[in-house]
């Protein structure tokens, strides 16, 4: 009746089911032709700035994020090494020292009163016990146990590894942001030095025009006041170009310094066409997405381990030495020799809530990770197709934008030789400047989100870690 009960009490739950990963769409767009994706160019092919380059390699080396996910790598190799040990016996030396006193109103004690330990000597009332030998125990893998708890160990060092190439990824394309970033700054910043120096001169223009009665006062104020426009947005770009400066110094794990750039203007800079290739190998080339499945993959093994728990387990010990009442008994062959093996069968009888819990916890986890998968596969598409739509409209952006750009830089020339005519209004050249200047300023801006966009599509499709 009691062997009925224990085996009742052994009963595992099923496994449950789990729905396998949403598929991804067989292309991203119409009209876009497959290639193999770019995502498997290295990120020094990528990108042609040896001055970028060697920011990027210096913030991999010194990087918080980077030192911190590789400690994590450790952690989770640790945890592998410890589940790969049980599989194994444990083997121990444990040489031992003890005084016993039995009562004698026991069987140990009223039977040693009568026997000889020693030829002619009774067993001694306090009876000294050394004993020095080894110790095993091992717990026989039924049910692929630990066999399985060491597989989702090695499963989540891989995506601890997968862990640290997103961190990678996510480092390179960050300096690489700011430093086009830079890029734009120092272009617009040469745009407002070379505003400053026209203003310059026309303020000293409309203060000798003034002087011989060709303008007023307001006339004077007006050019001035744009004058200290020009003067004010310099100081604000100088400011953000410390900061953006100082952002790739904290990714490179550093205190401020300056950063060295090339001088080639972001207008002549061009990055490699990202190739897109089809979306299914975003699951082969994103560290995320890979991290992900590992991180699926170690969650239906950890339900597996919590599933043997409501099963037996099999343990074996055993011990072998020599044990004597005195040290110097010790050696003595083979009178001293001790040995003992016991097997042992456990089985969950009162605990079975506990066991329950684990396993529900473990099959929640598993398809919370499921979740997070689906999730991120669809972020992930979404965000190569928001970049694809990105780069067609800035194309198009930047074609109008040079346009306007041009015609504006031209209406300069054509206001001032109106005003000095008498056919325009100081006002109507200070619109024609300042409107010029703020094309100018947003032309550079499309260039840098050209720029970024390029790098951008090149991490949604994986590339960045290699």
């Amino acid at each position: 009746m009691v062997f009925v009960v224990v085996l009742n009490s052994c009963k595992a739950p099923q496994m449950p089911s789990i729905q396998k990963p949403i598929s991804l769409p067989e292309f991203y767009a119409s009209g876009i032709p497959v290639d193999s994706s770019s995502a498997k160019v290295n990120w020094r092919e990528y990108f042609a700035d040896d001055y970028l380059v060697a920011l990027i390699d210096s913030a991999l080396q010194n990087n918080q994020d980077i030192k911190v996910a590789l400690q994590q790598i450790e952690m989770a190799r640790s945890g592998a090494l410890a589940t790969s040990a049980a599989l194994k016996p444990r083997v121990s030396f444990a040489p031992t020292a003890a005084l016993r006193r039995f009562g004698l109103y026991t069987m140990d004690g009223a039977g040693n009163i009568t026997t000889d330990i020693l030829p002619n000597k009774i067993v001694p009332i306090h009876l000294p016990d050394f004993l020095i030998g080894f110790q095993a125990s091992w717990e026989i893998d039924l049910y692929k146990k630990l066999s399985n708890t060491n597989k989702s160990a090695l499963t989540k060092v891989l995506a601890s590894h997968e862990a640290k190439n997103y961190v990678v990824t996510n480092i390179v394309n960050e300096i690489a942001s700011a430093y086009y970033e830079l890029k734009a700054l120092d272009a617009e910043l040469a745009i407002i030095d070379e505003y400053t120096l026209i203003q310059e001169n026309a303020v000293e223009l409309i203060r000798i025009q003034k002087d011989a009665a060709a303008a007023n006062e307001l006339a004077v104020k007006q050019f001035e006041a744009q004058l200290y426009k020009l003067q004010e947005m310099k100081f604000g770009l100088q400011q953000r170009i410390v900061e953006h400066e100082n952002r790739i110094n904290f990714f490179m794990g550093r205190f401020p310094q300056p950063i060295s750039r090339s001088a080639v203007s972001i207008d002549s800079v061009k990055l490699k066409t990202a190739a897109l290739g089809v979306p299914t190998q975003l699951l082969l080339n994103r560290p995320d997405l890979r991290q992900l499945e590992l991180e699926l993959q170690a969650s239906r093994l950890d339900v597996q381990v919590a599933r043997t728990a409501f099963l037996p387990s099999l343990n074996i010990g055993s011990v072998l030495g020599t044990q004597a009442f005195r040290p110097d008994l010790l050696i003595t062959k083979p009178q001293s020799l001790m040995y003992g093996l016991i097997g042992g069968l456990t089985a969950p009888l009162i605990n079975k809530r506990a066991i329950q819990a684990d396993f529900d916890f473990a099959n929640a986890n598993q398809l919370a990770t499921l979740a997070t998968y689906n999730k991120q596969i669809i972020s992930a598409y979404i965000e190569v197709h928001n970049v694809l739509m990105l780069q067609r409209n800035l194309v198009q952006s930047h074609a109008i934008k040079s346009k306007e750009s041009a015609v504006l830089v031209e209406s300069i020339d054509i206001s001032d030789k109106l005003y000095r005519n008498n056919r325009a209004t100081y006002l109507e050249v200070l619109a024609a400047q300042e409107n010029a200047l703020e094309t100018r300023i947003e032309l550079v801006q499309i260039k840098k989100a050209q720029l970024q966009s390029q790098m951008n599509l090149f991490k949604a499709l994986g590339g960045g870690w290699r």
